[in-house]
């Protein structure tokens, strides 16, 4: 929107391209520029140009307040060696130094890649993530050149600015300012349009980078798997033989796995297995619908058997009176008997995604929409949502609406200070409020509500009526793909989880053939053309931001090839679809396992190209040009982040709580209100804003402390039972010790008593017994030292009254002057001895009675 006081005319190569691969970098920084005094500002109208604003910026804050003569570029070279923030295989193409990323007024160097846009802050080196973006989120780049009112007689002292527009699919628009009279935006504009338009498939980083540590495995195994799982027969699983062989072709009681497309014959924009009626054996005749993409079963209800169908439209001509058999009895057999009711057959709705006007005006061109009177106990509904370029358009103007009403719009101009500070927030009501027009008048909020409520709708006569539901549109591609696969997700809890998600993506979108390079612009396989039918031709491409008013003249310069504009066939349709994820889970926040911080990488990564997943336009495209072998995978990469921090990972959604939403989600009609989704629509535009889940920053804080907390405990409390543990083990320790003790005490006492009877035993012989303190004693007879006994412990017990009773019969017997010994209880007592007075000696039994022990 510019004044009558300056020109703008776009030109340059327009690009689309696909995938918005997350640059891992940090939340915008803003660095404080250097301080810079303002050149006179020209007055509007040809009025005298004004003095000099000393170091102003942000009171001004439009492109030709930019003073280049002040900004000396820093050292000529980014040293590589420290570039620790490149990927594998990622190489600068080229360097731009003293560049102005104009949206935040931020000096620094911008580098090329052969992945992305990186911008690299002039004081500290850190990447500006407003300024870094990947080549294949690129949709249009454009030189343009600014020239201010130039004040009499000073022609040559206001040279015109150079700036370079990128405009990305992820919403944001960001001008890059360059020094005049240098070549620099030339050659980083020609590197861009190298980089952006590769001369085949095999050129986008993807390809490049190879497969790296995310490896992938076979998607058609990951299909196979979740048709098993459709068709209740989980303890199947897919196999690389199978597949080779064909001999996938499984079957429940009324459904079956058909390999008709195995070699993508049948249809080339369909997978290579096919869910189908069990009860239709012929392969021939199924060119009824447009491209032949046939009506198949994309989901079926465990319990009732109804089922989510998807085609393209049928070729019932101009007159709509075309017909065919074999497609009536396909359609006819999606309506399988009523379990438990014998003879009764499910209803049948075929819901066109369309305008009814559209449908019928598809009839020109062969197309057109089902009767049905040809359709057996069936019902047509149309959902009115509109084509591929209403949506492109629609995009345009939300990103339009939002980086004019931004905190950091392209042109350098805060919201707040634009038209003298009323566009949003401090001034009146009406200005207010026309703003906010231009916000529904984008149209984008109308068309996700469309879809949602579409969506919705399907998936109550699945839930609530048992009914079948077959969905088509044109080609079957796009806003069928929106459809089936969100009410899907609505019907199925499992595809609200992670491994759901992929299995979704993958089965609805991938498998069945959404044309993700031409939709995101990239090179088809054949090296940029179309090797598809054609499809529906258009007009319109995604709109870039027009000029702001400012007090300069803008020139864009004419382009330098004759390279088109953007793709008509370029659309945001896989990015609404997410976007309408996006409010279901603000709308149901305990049914979703992942978060919105996991769709918006999710959305990145996609855009970015940086992995494989989604190049090319079919399965069949992406099996000839082997993508799964030469390319990273995406699944990985996100499983593998969130392998690294477990449950307190950003992308798990900390309230999922499956119990709580168990079943099919129905929302009302009434609750079907979409507004702006933050984390994507505003984290450029609006970046304080598009982090206001700040609570769910708290939380999940919160719960990694309480995680924390809880580790500790079970720490604590498995420390508690080994020390108890070891407390039982001392006490058992204890109790055998005191036992043991007290045994020791008892045989201590009946020794002492053994000991006392012993030593009477001898003194009433005569004898005087002297103990020595090694245990042994010696024994005189009537002063005659002739006897020696010693006193020994030993652990073999024998009787001592009898011993002892031996020895007082014979001393002969005993064995010589070193053998006799007798024992009574514990105690031993040997005997050295004078057998001739020992002779003399008169022992009785009677010393040893146990009475008097």
């Amino acid at each position: 929107m510019w004044t009558s006081g300056m020109r703008c005319y776009e030109g340059e190569r327009g690009m689309q391209i696909a995938d918005n691969g997350g640059a891992e970098v940090d939340p915008v920084r803003r660095v404080p520029r250097p301080s810079r005094a303002a050149p006179p500002v020209g007055g509007g109208g040809g009025a005298a140009a004004a003095a000099p604003e000393p170091e102003k910026m942000e009171g001004a804050g439009s492109w030709d307040v930019l003073e280049w003569t002040k900004i000396e570029p820093i050292s000529r070279s980014v040293s590589l060696v420290q570039c620790d923030f490149l990927l594998e295989a990622e190489k600068v193409v080229v360097e731009g130094y003293g560049v102005v990323l104009v949206n935040i007024d931020e000096a620094g160097t911008m580098l090329v890649t052969n992945y992305r846009i990186l911008f690299l802050s002039e004081g500290t080196r850190n990447i500006i993530p407003l300024g870094t973006i990947p080549l294949a989120t690129i949709e249009k780049i454009s030189k343009i050149a600014v020239k201010g009112q130039l004040a009499p007689r000073q022609p040559e002292k206001n040279p015109s600015q150079r700036l370079l527009q990128v405009i990305g699919k992820d919403m944001r628009i960001i001008v890059f300012g360059f020094r005049p009279r240098s070549k620099q935006r030339r050659a980083i504009f020609d590197a861009l349009l190298g980089c952006t338009k590769p001369a085949g498939q095999w050129e986008p980083y993807a390809i490049i980078s190879g497969p790296s540590k995310f490896r992938n495995t076979n998607p058609k195994l990951r299909l196979l798997n979740e048709y098993f799982r459709l068709i209740g027969r989980r303890s199947h699983r897919a196999s690389m033989s199978i597949v080779e062989d064909c001999s996938f072709t499984v079957a429940n009681e009324w459904w079956r796995i058909s390999s008709v497309n195995a070699n993508y014959t049948l249809c080339q924009t369909y997978p290579f297995a096919l869910i189908v009626p069990k009860c239709i054996r012929n392969s021939s005749g199924f060119k009824f619908r447009a491209r032949g993409r046939l009506p198949v079963v994309t989901w079926c209800h465990p319990g009732t058997g109804a089922v989510l169908a998807r085609s393209s439209q049928p070729l019932v001509g101009l007159m709509m009176n075309m017909r065919s058999n074999t497609d009536e009895k396909l359609v006819a057999a999606l309506c399988s008997n009523l379990s438990g009711v014998k003879g009764m057959r499910r209803k049948l709705y075929i819901a066109d995604a369309r305008p009814r006007k559209n449908a019928l005006a598809n009839g020109a061109m062969g197309g057109g929409s089902e009767s049905s009177s040809n359709y057996f106990q069936s019902e047509i509904v149309f959902f009115g949502i509109d084509n591929i370029h209403a949506m492109r358009e629609s995009l345009g103007r939300l990103r339009e609406y939002l980086d004019t009403h931004g905190a950091t719009s392209s042109d350098g101009i805060s919201s707040f200070l634009r038209h003298g500070g009323w566009t949003w927030g401090g001034g009146n009501l009406s200005s207010m409020s026309a703003s906010v027009s231009t916000l529904g008048d984008s149209g984008w909020l109308i068309h996700i509500q469309s879809v949602l409520a579409g969506s919705a709708w399907i998936a109550a006569r699945v839930d609530l009526e048992s009914a079948s539901v077959l969905v088509h549109c044109s080609d079957g591609w796009d806003r069928t793909t929106q459809l089936v696969s969100l009410a899907s997700l609505l019907l199925d809890p499992y595809y609200r989880t992670f491994a759901g998600f992929q299995a979704l993506v993958e089965k609805d979108w991938l498998a069945f053939g959404h044309p993700f390079s031409d939709r995101f612009g990239l090179p088809a396989i054949s090296g940029g053309g179309n090797t598809e039918l054609s499809r529906q031709s258009s007009t319109g491409s995604y709109s870039s931001s027009p000029m702001r008013q400012s007090s300069g003249s803008f020139t864009t310069q004419a382009p330098s090839s004759s390279h088109g504009q953007a793709s008509n066939n370029c659309s945001p349709i896989f990015l609404q679809w997410v976007d309408c994820i996006s409010q279901l889970l603000r709308m149901y926040p305990f049914a979703f396992e992942f978060s919105s911080t996991f769709l918006v990488d999710f959305l990145d990564c996609v855009l970015s190209c940086r992995f494989g997943n989604f190049l090319c336009n079919s399965e069949k495209e992406r099996q000839q040009c082997s993508v799964s072998e030469a390319c990273g995978c995406l699944w990985a990469y996100l499983t593998d982040l969130r392998i690294s921090e477990g449950k307190s990972h950003v992308h798990y959604n900390l309230f999922y709580d499956p119990s709580k939403h168990n079943g099919a989600l129905l929302p009302p009609a009434a609750a079907l209100a979409p507004t702006l989704w933050p984390q994507f629509h505003l984290r450029w535009a609006c970046p304080s804003e598009a982090q206001a889940e700040e609570l769910e920053a708290q939380c999940r804080n919160m719960a990694m402390k309480f995680s924390e907390l809880q580790k500790a405990k079970e720490v604590a409390e498995r420390k508690a039972k080994e020390v108890a543990a070891a407390a039982e083990s001392l006490t058992a320790d204890l109790q055998r010790e005191r036992q043991l003790n007290t045994s020791a005490v008892n045989l201590a006492k009946k020794a002492s008593k053994e000991n006392a009877a012993i030593k009477r035993a001898i003194q009433s012989l005569g004898c005087k017994v002297h103990f020595s303190g090694n245990g042994d004693c010696t024994v005189d007879i009537e002063a005659n030292p002739t006897w020696v006994m010693k006193i020994f412990p030993i652990t073999q017990s024998i009787a001592f009254a009898k011993a002892y009773a031996r020895c007082a019969r014979g001393m002969g017997a005993v064995g010589g002057p070193d053998a006799g010994c007798a024992q009574l209880g514990s105690q031993f007592v040997g005997l050295r001895a004078n057998f001739d007075a020992f002779d003399r000696l008169s022992i009785y039994d009677s010393y040893f009675d146990s009475d008097k022990l």
